[in-house]
This record gives structure tokens, C-alpha cells and sequence, in this order.
């Protein structure tokens, strides 16, 4: 497809380098979506081991690292499809595309963590009033491959953990699983020693409270910009300080940012100008949207302009 281009398109063509990067960047991104493929694939697989292992040898930390790792096999499967949906053109009735739905998917997830965290918790508590043995040996050998094989999706995803919030959801869910999976393969090395017996469900708890912390830091990211709060990494009157200075504004006022998904940074503002050589200075608008996008990562930016002369006092 490469050579392709490069036959059609004059090598002195400034669109030359433009469809390169275009092509990497797509070849890149298909790359990753079947990285999302394999892992969910290979966390698929370690949930029906946990889960045969934890009945087998009775084990409530194996049982709870298996629930953990479906909710991880859902923040993939919900990653890759949001991921693929997003890039569907915006249309009429969806104007402005599908960037919400990686935002929505989180918030399912987070919500999804947390049902299953309060079971969790639940069950290790009456464990740890009852007492209930576990077989050691098929523990030890269920929790190493679990161990294993989140060290490998972990590895999978590593370095493409903040191209989008759900992509962030299913490296966070992995990240806390292989966390859980060590806590589990420490209990089971220990759980003949006197007291061991304690240790299945004290890992369970722990486990869980990884769960909620990443839960809830993702929760509130999510309603964050589903409320249309003003991006983390945006300071409004910083912006607006470095759009008058580098402009020659007069002011910038009812300045509004939000996300539509993570990344992805909308902007209203109204631009005053002053009343001398407007041409010249409405005509900068388009220099002002390209630096939002190259200074400030604004992917949309809608500028009204106001005429407002030197003298003039705003009512």
C-alpha cells in the first residue's frame, strides 16, 4: 500500500509526507488492536483456569482473581470496540462522532469493579470467621499462570496506556490483577503455615481495595467529563493570557473547554478584537485555532469574534 502511494504522489509533493504519516499512524493503531485481541483472548483463558482452580481447591483468592480478571476481559472487549467505533466518521445524527463512548464504557466498568468488589469483600469476611482449608498444590500451580499471563498483557498494552481513557481502564485492571495474582501465589506458598489458613481471604481483601482505588480514581475521571468539566491539563486563564499576548487580543472572554473523550479537547470562546486594521486581525482566527491545537492539544475550537474599540468600556 506504501509503494502504491508512493507511485501515485510526486516525490516533491507536500502530500507526500502527510500520507506517510498517515498510513504509520493507522498501521500503528491496528497493531494495537490486535495487542487488545490477544490479551483479551489470554485473560479469557486465565478466568476458566481460576475459576476450575478456585472450586477445585476451595481457594476464595483465586475465585476473586478470576472475577477480577472477567472484569478485565470486559474493559478489553470494551476498549477494542470503542476504540473502532470512535473512528466512525461523524454523521448527522452524530455529529460529533463517537468519542463519548469510550467515556460511557469506563463508567459501566467502573460501576462493574465495584458490584464485584462488594462480593468479594462479603465472602472473605465470613472466611475469615469460618475458616475454610484450600488445596495448596493446585493453587500454587493455578495462580503462577494467572501470574504469568497478566505479566504478559500487562507487557502487551505497556507504553499505550494513556492513548484513551478505556485503554487506561483495561491497563489499570491489569496492572491491579497482576497485583492480585502475586498476593494470591504469596498465599498459597503460605497457606500450611500456622495461621496460613487466614491468608486466602486477607488477599482477597486486598486485592479488593487495589480494585476500588483504581475504581475510583477512573469513576470520577469519567464523570468528570461527562459533566463537561475544563480538562486537567488546561488552566482557562493561562490560556487566555497566552492567546492575548501572542495575538495582540484585546480580551477573551466566555472561554469554555471540555472533552468529548479523553484527548480529545473542544473549545468556545469569544475573541475581541480592537477596532484598528480588522481585517488584518479577524483574519488571524485561523492562526488562532492551529495554535489551540499545537499549543494546547484543542482538537475542535469554534472562535466568535467581537469588535471592541480602544476607548470603548464593555456594559
Amino acid at each position: 500500500m506504501r509503494h502504491w502511494v508512493r507511485r501515485i504522489i510526486s516525490p516533491v509533493s507536500p502530500m507526500n509526507d502527510h500520507c506517510e504519516i498517515r498510513l504509520k499512524s493507522e498501521a500503528e493503531r491496528q497493531r494495537f488492536d490486535t495487542r487488545l485481541g490477544i490479551s483479551v483472548l489470554l485473560n479469557a483463558f486465565i478466568v476458566i483456569a481460576e475459576v476450575i482452580g478456585g472450586l477445585v481447591s476451595g481457594s476464595l483468592s483465586l475465585l476473586s482473581d478470576a472475577l477480577h480478571n472477567l472484569t478485565d476481559v470486559a474493559a478489553l472487549l470494551i476498549a477494542l470496540v470503542a476504540r473502532l467505533l470512535a473512528r466512525r466518521r461523524p454523521s448527522l445524527r452524530h455529529t460529533f462522532g463517537f468519542h463519548r463512548l469510550e467515556v460511557i464504557a469506563a463508567l459501566f466498568n467502573g460501576a462493574t469493579l465495584l458490584v464485584v468488589a462488594t462480593l468479594v469483600i462479603r465472602e472473605a469476611v465470613v472466611r475469615l470467621i469460618h475458616p475454610t482449608p484450600v488445596e495448596q498444590m493446585t493453587m500454587l500451580v493455578v495462580a503462577t499462570v494467572g501470574l504469568v499471563g497478566n505479566l504478559v498483557a500487562v507487557v502487551l498494552l505497556h507504553g499505550h496506556d494513556r492513548e484513551d481513557l478505556n485503554v487506561r481502564a483495561a491497563f489499570l485492571h491489569l496492572l491491579q490483577d497482576t497485583v492480585s495474582s502475586v498476593l494470591v501465589v504469596l498465599a498459597a506458598l503460605l497457606v500450611k503455615v500456622p495461621g496460613g489458613v487466614y491468608l486466602d481471604p486477607i488477599a482477597s481483601i486486598v486485592v479488593i481495595l487495589f480494585v476500588v482505588r483504581g475504581t475510583y480514581q477512573l469513576t470520577r475521571r469519567a464523570l468528570h467529563i461527562l459533566m463537561q468539566g475544563t480538562p486537567p491539563d488546561v488552566a482557562i486563564e493561562e490560556l487566555r493570557a497566552e492567546l492575548i499576548a501572542q495575538f495582540g487580543l484585546r480580551d477573551v472572554r466566555h472561554i469554555h473547554v471540555w472533552e468529548l473523550g479523553s484527548g480529545y479537547h473542544v473549545l468556545t470562546a469569544h475573541v475581541v478584537f480592537n477596532g484598528d486594521n480588522l481585517c488584518a486581525q479577524v483574519a488571524q482566527l485561523p492562526a488562532i485555532r492551529e495554535y489551540l491545537r499545537k499549543e494546547w492539544h484543542i482538537e475542535h475550537a469554534t472562535l466568535e469574534p467581537e469588535i471592541e474599540s480602544p476607548g470603548s468600556v464593555q456594559t
